[in-house]
């Protein structure tokens, strides 16, 4: 009877530790972008980094997103769980109700707050046809696919109508993910991403068919307002000369929702990870503290506590 109750004992404990192990457990959905992007990609490095960096203790599942619009727009009916990518302009969009959020007023929006920023967002305007570089007006005549409902393809189609391009393409009805298959078959004569660099799908378009990557020039530069980026020569296949572009911020975000240690544990984890995901992929790299001022919504909670540990100055708007 002795060993009985010893064996069961035994049994009982090793239940307690199991249950404790499981309760241990947090898991997080990641709302990225589209499968193919750089964007997505940085999810699933993201993610296996989580799991290394807490010994297993936060897991995270990466969805694919349709873009930047929708993961906001997701948070009027996600829990606490919930981790998403975006511009921080975006986030002040859907709070005052303007831009794709025009009549899209929810109070939810008030509750997103940031966790910390990942790498901005460069845009490609990819062409098909032999040559390492060549201009936006290259595009006119051609059919080019811009993607629907993420930012990249947002921003696309407002330099289109910037530089007086709109009236002189034709908007390819398809999907970003269609965009390396249609471009080799001849289908479409150019594609807009917005993934950070190398991403992956010029990548691939690259290394499959002759493509040349476009630059934008100083007044062009100067009219979209936004951050002058270079992408040196040789980050892809016939790439011989630099391209210049335009970088927007990217950040992840959550809601007050989300409990502040998860939220803790996320950012810290982040943060002491990035060197190791920076050496399988050189977009982390790009990542550093500095970044942290073009964040305009208040951090979480959580993330405060992290950044205050770590020394980091943060601007007062971010601490409220």
């Amino acid at each position: 009877m002795t060993k009985i109750l010893t064996h069961m004992g035994a049994m009982v404990a090793a239940g307690v530790l199991l249950a404790g192990a499981v309760q241990a457990e947090t898991r997080v959905t990641y709302k990225s972008a589209k499968s193919g992007s750089s964007y997505y990609q940085m999810g699933v490095e993201l993610a296996e980094a989580m799991k290394a960096g807490t010994d297993g203790g936060i897991i995270v599942t990466v969805e694919e997103s349709q873009g930047s619009t929708q993961n906001v727009m997701e948070v009027r009916a996600r829990g606490a769980d919930y981790v998403f990518t975006t511009p921080p302009a975006l986030v002040g969009l859907a709070q005052n109700g303007k831009g794709p959020f025009e009549g899209k007023s929810a109070p939810q929006f008030d509750e997103i707050r940031a966790l910390f920023p990942i790498p901005s967002l460069t845009m490609h305007f990819v062409m098909a046809g032999e040559g390492s570089t060549g201009t936006l007006e290259d595009l006119e005549g051609k059919t080019v696919l811009l993607g629907k409902g993420s930012f990249g393809a947002t921003e696309g189609e407002k330099y289109l109508n910037l530089f007086g391009l709109s009236d002189k393409v034709t908007i390819a009805d398809a999907e970003l993910s269609n965009a390396v298959a249609a471009l080799k078959n001849g289908q479409i004569g150019a594609f807009v991403t917005a993934g950070s660099f190398p991403a992956p799908n010029v990548v691939e378009a690259a290394a499959s068919t002759p493509v040349t990557l476009l630059s934008l020039s100083p007044e062009q530069l100067a009219e979209t307002k936004r951050t002058e980026l270079v992408i040196p020569a040789g980050t892809y296949a016939g790439q011989d000369e630099d391209v210049v572009t335009t970088s927007l911020p990217v950040a992840a975000f959550t809601t007050t929702k989300m409990d502040e240690e998860t939220a803790y544990q996320l950012t810290r984890t982040y943060w002491e990870q990035k060197a190791k995901m920076a050496d399988t992929s050189a977009w982390w790299d790009g990542v550093t503290a500095d970044l942290m001022e073009h964040i305009t919504t208040p951090l979480h909670p959580g993330a405060i506590r992290y950044y205050e540990e770590a020394g980091i100055a943060l601007p007062d708007a971010l601490n409220q």
